[in-house]
């Protein structure tokens, strides 16, 4: 083909709403930027409920040039979701009405090379088939997740009932089984909205031009060998797929806050430090609350604690308003925790930077929910973790980390119980922090730190993966080979 086309490729790349969505979509525009040497327009649905965190990251003042943050048209949540609906089907609900002025905007943009969508977004292809323009879909949460749910139309064909309900593990083509209680929150109930809208978006993933994921090689080599290789998924069939991972965020400004976090942290000793945290819109029960805060205090290990407000309604509560909360702490943690800790732990409301915590050398473990940007960023920094799945997909996550990886252990808990009790939890933080199975679990984190750092520079298997699809970007002229024939 008669290379013609040398200017450079306008993306534009759309994320929905949701800390766990934006964060590595704007990275994935970042890298497009600074390492690919494209131009970007990042399409960010506003609404009245978006979070103070998130306008922080796209305001930030790091933001490379040639990366615009282009804003859709404002969709007033409330006129559009229903005050009971649940945590995804709300998401996609807003979706769908952001993505009604689409069309116009990628027009008034002119027509970007491509177009780049996260799961929630695939109504994002219709306007793009109509346009000429090439979706992309970038999977932000692991393989293992992808290869289920390239499998959920077929189960959903073949399986009668519900899959929570099936007498074995649920087989992934290629991959390991999944037990039935690790099933992704979106499955577990076929009748409710929340499942129709999930089974609809993944349904659609055939109709991406190609599949970002956000991994790498070393992580998880059995699952991406299999949706290259093994003849079920080439049937579907799968697109083209790219790791690209991890990509993580890399910095944020640090509020006054933070600044005392880390101030604390380069006091104490090199990976002494437990941080706790569950993500941007983890929430726990008051129970689990205080047997959480007394695990720790049995524990007699330093920590950091981010904490909430806590619910008896969802996990989930606080996902579509991190970092906009006020709480005082001392209204729900056991009476006299934070001064009867004072000398070895940080109580820390609402939001911390995850990342300057993380990075820190004082930092030695993570109680995390295991999302799967919590799970990069963890081991991007070689912090081994104590699994507290939430919500999502993540006690999936949780089993891969701890049993595959090995670089993370879940605490135990008798079927019938509903809490993790206070003697598990001072169990499980001491093993991380002082048992030779803690300095095991933080060799093979140290390990995926350095291969993560390295497939990211030029020459390593993301770096060009991702080099790959821009190259075609550069040179691809409208009207000539599919985008599909061109990796063939």
């Amino acid at each position: 083909m008669d290379v013609t086309k040398t200017e450079k490729p306008h993306i534009a790349v759309l994320a929905s709403p949701g800390l766990g969505h934006v964060i590595p979509l704007f990275e994935l525009a970042k890298r497009l930027v600074i390492d690919h040497d494209c131009r970007v327009s990042f399409l960010a649905i506003t609404t009245n409920e978006a979070s103070a965190a998130q306008d922080q990251i796209l305001r930030s003042p790091t933001i490379p040039y040639d990366l615009d943050v282009v804003n859709l048209p404002f969709v007033d949540v409330f006129a559009v979701a229903a005050p009971d609906i649940t945590v995804v089907a709300r998401l996609c609900v807003i979706v769908e009405e952001s993505l009604k002025s689409l069309k116009s905007v990628l027009i008034e943009l002119g027509k970007p090379t491509a177009v780049v969508i996260d799961l929630f977004c695939t109504q994002a292809f219709d306007v793009c088939s109509e346009l000429s323009i090439p979706a992309y879909s970038f999977f932000t949460a692991s393989t293992a997740l992808l290869t289920y749910c390239l499998c959920l139309p077929t189960y959903d064909r073949e399986v009668e009932g519900e899959y929570v309900d099936l007498p074995e593990p649920v087989k992934v083509p290629g991959c390991s089984e999944i037990r039935t209680e690790d099933l992704l929150d979106q499955v577990k109930n076929r009748k409710i909205d929340e499942y129709k809208w999930f089974f609809f978006h993944v349904s659609r993933l055939p109709m991406a031009s190609g599949i970002f994921m956000n991994t790498w090689d070393d992580l998880e080599p059995i699952c991406i060998k299999a949706i290259k290789e093994n003849a079920f998924y080439k049937q579907i069939p799968t697109p083209q797929v790219f790791p690209v991972g991890p990509l993580i965020k890399q910095d944020e400004p640090l509020s006054d806050r933070d600044v005392e976090i880390l101030s604390w942290l380069d006091k104490q000793p090199p990976e002494s430090v437990l941080f706790i945290s569950l993500g941007s819109g983890g929430t726990l029960t008051m129970e689990q609350l205080s047997e959480l805060a007394w695990g720790l205090e049995l524990s007699q290990q330093r920590f950091v604690f981010v904490v909430r407000n806590p619910t008896q309604s969802s996990a989930s509560a606080s996902f579509f308003n991190v970092g906009s909360d006020v709480n005082d702490p001392k209204a729900y943690l056991p009476e006299g925790f934070s001064e009867r800790t004072r000398e070895r732990g940080l109580v820390v409301p609402s939001w911390a930077s995850q990342v300057a915590v993380l990075k820190h050398a004082s930092t030695g473990g993570f109680l995390s929910h295991c999302g799967w940007n919590s799970t990069l960023e963890s081991l991007s920094h070689a912090v081994p973790m104590i699994c507290w799945p939430l919500y999502a997909e993540q006690r999936m996550n949780a089993t891969i980390l701890a049993e595959q990886v090995g670089v993370a252990i879940k605490p135990k808990v008798d079927s019938e119980q509903t809490v993790v009790g206070r003697e598990e939890i001072k169990r499980v933080v001491k093993l991380l922090m002082e048992g030779d199975e803690g300095k095991i679990m933080r060799q093979k984190a140290r390990k995926l730190k350095e291969s993560a750092a390295k497939t990211l520079k030029i020459g390593g298997s993301s770096y060009n993966s991702f080099a790959r699809v821009v190259n075609e970007w550069k040179t691809w002229i409208p009207g000539s080979d599919s985008f599909e024939d061109m990796f063939k």
